[in-house]
């Protein structure tokens, strides 16, 4: 918001924390969406070099992810799960952990099916909300009806 208002000076370090927290959270989706917000900041501050840097650094983590920045609008109607189902940029390995979440799994349950930490499965969801533009479990499980997610598993 002090970006957006025209106060690029006083969002600098507070762009910075977040950038730091979403790394030591290990939730690099998130950290690289606020490095494409540095570099807006750097940018109307003037520091070319900088949002440079930052704008690389995050479309590196956007590749490395397999993951769309949601920085545009793209037309996503072709990315679609084994059954078919829209998935909206997620990975196969989101898929495979909305799908549990949406049979009601726990955090502990996924991360046992899958083979994963509990850390990494918190990062997936952290990631599959993101991506989705959810806030909660109920809601992703309920995108993942929607999409017929369930359905192309009871038939796949």
């Amino acid at each position: 918001m002090l970006a957006a208002s025209g106060q690029p000076a006083e969002a600098l370090p507070v762009l910075r924390t977040a950038c730091r927290t979403w790394h030591e959270l290990d939730a690099p989706y998130d950290a690289a969406r606020v490095r494409l917000l540095l570099a807006r900041v750097y940018r109307s501050l003037g520091d070319e070099e900088a949002a440079y840097r930052e704008e690389a650094a995050a479309r590196a983590t956007f590749d490395r992810l397999g993951a769309a920045d949601g920085s545009a609008a793209p037309d996503r109607s072709d990315r679609r799960s084994a059954g078919g189902g829209r998935t909206d940029g997620l990975t196969e390995r989101e898929v495979e952990v909305l799908a549990l979440v949406a049979r009601g799994h726990t955090n502990r349950q996924i991360a046992t099916s899958l083979a994963i930490s509990e850390k990494t499965v918190a990062r997936h969801l952290a990631n599959i909300f993101t991506k989705l533009g959810v806030g909660s479990r109920t809601e992703a499980a309920g995108y993942a009806f929607r999409i017929g997610l369930m359905d192309a598993e009871r038939h796949g």
